[in-house]
């Protein structure tokens, strides 16, 4: 029975990071029983599970209970209108990579509704939209979080607001944003050794699980970029969309019509010339795929970059991401960010956090 102080929870998507965010949420309901947190939707792209009378789904097997249902997923208007009926403050969580659920953001916000997500397409699309999300947000009160759609469990996001709600000038962000691309370097120009070659990197990547089932989707950058645009937009520049500035695709011409990641990957051999005449040609450097955003000459761009091996970014280990924020304040050594920036569980972590954030506030 849901009480008078009773926080209502809709879950969009239960794949790896919804499942580890529903394993989350239960412990954190387990641990702050007060506000009460109440799961009264779940729903992935063909089902969903909830009831009328907003009764509290089971934490514990509501991964089970959303495949045994029969019940295909409301429109997400529909969805809206349910959570703004609902007897208490009510949080979308949306786990999804899906445009068409970020599209809903300023509906939802508008009608009251939270929304706490790591969905990149809800602040890296058009700019339009990224207006649109953030006046629903004003003009309800309602709040948003997104930390997960840049860096994970990193604070990344809240870092760089702090630096600008505290009035620092922030001249340059950089660094190395996917943690695809942070393996497949640090594998294939590491600061000591020669590496392998690029095409078994890959492969051992993908292997590993630290690509897309079709790498071309990490390969080309989009991404990285995706992540770039969120960042330049906080701090200050209204940079259009992920393709308005320079983003260095590592896909060969000739395999970008590849009909699957498999053949990409069978053919790519083929092309490891291209890739080990870049290293070769950083001579004692090393090589590193970034992105940048100079806020001063607003530029904004993402590829190939070398740096002696000195270089925080040269040394980073594993998958491992790092942001750099160069600002007035913090003069010629930069605010660093730095750790794992993928995985279920971080991602997860970064979501949770920031459902407590909305919870403190609406509390």
């Amino acid at each position: 029975m849901a009480s008078a102080n009773t926080i209502f929870i809709a879950v969009i998507g239960a794949g790896g990071v919804g499942k580890c965010f529903l394993a989350q949420l239960r412990d954190l309901a387990a641990r702050r029983p007060s506000p009460q947190l109440s799961l009264c939707y779940i729903a992935t792209s063909r089902k969903a599970l909830y009831n009328d009378d907003y009764s509290t789904i089971n934490l514990e097997n509501a991964i089970d209970a959303l495949a045994a249902s029969s019940k295909p997923p409301p429109a997400l208007a529909d969805v809206v209108a349910y959570l703004t009926n609902a007897p208490g403050k009510a949080i979308i969580v949306d786990n999804t990579s899906s445009q068409d659920v970020a599209e809903a953001y300023p509906t939802a916000l508008r009608a009251g509704v939270s929304i706490v997500t790591p969905n990149k397409k809800a602040f890296s699309g058009s700019y339009q939209l990224w207006r649109d999300i953030f006046q629903g947000s004003a003009a309800s009160g309602a709040m948003v979080y997104h930390e997960s759609s840049v860096g994970a469990g990193l604070p990344v996001i809240s870092t760089l607001k702090d630096l600008v709600d505290t009035g620092d000038e922030v001249t340059k962000i950089e660094g190395v944003f996917s943690g695809t691309m942070s393996f497949l370097f640090n594998s294939f120009a590491p600061v000591t050794g020669s590496g392998g070659k690029w095409s078994e990197e890959v492969k051992k990547a993908k292997a590993l699980g630290y690509t897309e089932p079709d790498p071309r989707d990490d390969l080309n950058g989009l991404d990285v970029a995706r992540k770039l645009t969120i960042l330049a937009r906080i701090a200050g520049l209204p940079v259009e969309s992920p393709n308005s500035f320079p983003v260095e695709s590592l896909i060969p011409t000739e395999l970008e019509s590849c009909s699957s990641g498999n053949e990409f990957i069978e053919r790519l051999p083929d092309f490891d010339g291209q890739m080990e005449e870049k290293k070769t040609s950083a001579g004692e450097k090393v090589l590193r795929y970034v992105g940048s955003i100079d806020v001063v000459t607003e530029k904004v761009k993402v590829g190939l970059e070398t740096f002696d091996p000195s270089h925080p970014i040269a040394a980073l280990k594993g998958s491992d991401n790092i942001i750099s924020f160069y600002t007035k304040r913090y003069g010629s050594n930069p605010l660093i960010v730095q750790g794992a920036g993928a995985g279920g569980d971080v991602t997860a972590m970064g979501v949770t956090a920031d459902l407590i954030k909305v919870i403190g506030q609406l509390a």
